[in-house]
């Protein structure tokens, strides 16, 4: 009968000790993982060590955007790159212009410089970020934000392939009208195509981003709401409600 007793209770001791080392591992597994956790580090634009500016964000296509989306998002990523680089190539073609028409061509070559240093950031800023955000977290008014200056866009690279003389851009009437040289001629007609397949790409891309659109379950009114409560929950909104609170409060009291 004692043996018994002492048998039962070398197990539930033997148990025991089983359930705590099995707590003690799945302790030391949640101190290792916490040790190893890793914030995300920007990583764009991807610049040397060396260099004292740092990425301003992060991005990586397939731990942050959904594998249906991943596609069409590096898709509007090597649009924008292509679309700098037009940026770029009609600056140069801008210079070729000027250098054989220097009185006429004044004006298009200052612009084409304006063009490159502000099309090339904000197009990466206003209309490329905000599809990545919306593919990354399905928000709605992001989508928005998307589309209205994405079509904003698609106007100017239709504008820009047309080249409307003294607007800066090396299209197809700038081409052909602004000067004689063979060589440069060639050179700006190459731009002109450039502007064209971005153009061409651009609303190829457009209608693809709203097919996915359409199948997010986004809509307008979320974007509303979505907005409202971004406004709701910024730091400096609630400290300027709180403050006009207290002074109309303090202005209540001072008029009684």
């Amino acid at each position: 009968m004692a043996s018994a007793a002492q048998a039962g209770l070398l197990k539930q001791q033997e148990e025991l000790e089983r359930k705590a080392a099995e707590l003690d591992r799945k302790e030391r597994e949640l101190q290792n993982s916490a040790a190893g956790f890793d914030t995300k580090q920007n990583n764009w634009p991807p610049l040397p060590k060396i260099c004292p500016i740092k990425p301003c964000f992060y991005q990586d296509f397939s731990a942050e955007i959904p594998a249906d989306y991943q596609h069409v998002c590096k898709m509007m990523y090597y649009l924008w790159m292509f679309h700098s680089v037009t940026l770029l190539l009609n600056f140069l073609a801008c210079l070729a212009v000027f250098t054989v028409e220097p009185t006429t061509t004044g004006s298009d070559f200052g612009l084409s410089i304006l063009w490159l240093v502000l099309f090339t950031p904000c197009a990466f800023l206003c209309w490329y970020r905000p599809v990545y955000k919306a593919f990354r977290s399905d928000s709605s008014f992001s989508f928005f934000v998307f589309f209205f200056i994405f079509f904003c866009q698609i106007i100017a690279h239709i504008v820009q392939a047309v080249g409307i003389p003294n607007w800066g851009s090396s299209g197809w009437i700038f081409a052909f009208s602004a000067t004689q040289n063979l060589a440069v001629k060639i050179i700006m007609v190459v731009v002109a195509m450039f502007f064209t397949t971005c153009a061409v790409l651009s609303l190829f891309l457009l209608k693809r981003v709203h097919s996915l659109y359409r199948r997010t379950g986004a809509s307008f009114q979320r974007a509303q709401e979505e907005f409202s409560q971004g406004i709701l929950s910024n730091r400096n909104f609630q400290t300027a409600a709180s403050g006009a609170a207290s002074a109309a409060t303090q202005n209540a009291f001072q008029g009684n």
